[in-house]
């Protein structure tokens, strides 16, 4: 599944994702992993859940490459059960056009791997029409 938070830049979606990562966190078997773009506000993730800040991986620039490094996460650790994507459309060049399919790329991810996905997007739901919801939900 991926789930979708949605709103406009400054509608306190961060916040919002980090409070679902810290409740998700408190009754999950598995590894929650955060991925954001800066190192800022991860002092407030529960120490449970392993923060990525992709400023330190500047090298990824497309989304092949972003994808590929979901894959290694993956691969690396069997046991993760939610990975959390702030601000989608900061990363490696994620753009409102492009978006689309990269959301299938994720629910493939998530079918294969069973690993739920949670996506802040600074959009409207009518921005993201494009986005075939098969597989997703919007959390607003």
């Amino acid at each position: 599944m991926v789930n979708l938070l949605t709103g406009p830049k400054g509608s306190g979606k961060t916040q919002q994702m980090i409070t679902r990562a810290n409740e998700v966190v408190k009754t999950c078997d598995g590894h929650i992993f955060f991925i954001k773009k800066s190192h800022r506000d991860t002092y407030s993730l529960s120490f449970n859940i392993r923060a990525i800040c992709m400023d330190d991986y500047g090298v990824i620039s497309n989304i092949d490459e972003y994808l590929g490094f979901i894959y290694g996460m993956t691969s690396a650790d069997h046991d993760i059960q939610a990975i959390f994507i702030d601000g989608i459309l900061k990363h490696a060049n994620i753009t409102l056009e492009n978006i689309p399919g990269f959301i299938e790329k994720l629910k493939k991810i998530s079918n294969d791997c069973g690993i739920e996905f949670f996506i802040s997007v600074s959009a409207t739901n009518d921005q993201l029409s494009d986005v075939n919801m098969d597989g997703c939900q919007i959390l607003n």
